[in-house]
């Protein structure tokens, strides 16, 4: 069974935000132990940013063939 888009846009967020809590109330030195790609941490800061960058580069490049195709 497959999530619908608005299903997924919304759960997407609350699951790394609630990373990203779980990552401040377990790590003792949150912000600057997050440095290493070992960590916890280092991924449940890394998500809330790769999602958004993702959905803007995919509409973008969906925009740009949508320009392409009618000119």
């Amino acid at each position: 069974m497959f999530l619908s888009l608005p299903t997924l846009t919304v759960l997407i967020p609350l699951v790394s935000l609630a990373g990203l809590f779980y990552s401040a109330s377990v790590e003792e030195d949150f912000p600057q132990g997050c440095t290493s790609t070992t960590s916890l941490c280092f991924y449940s800061l890394l998500l809330p940013i790769t999602v958004p960058v993702y959905v803007f580069f995919h509409l973008w490049t969906w925009m740009g063939i949508k320009l392409f195709r009618h000119n």
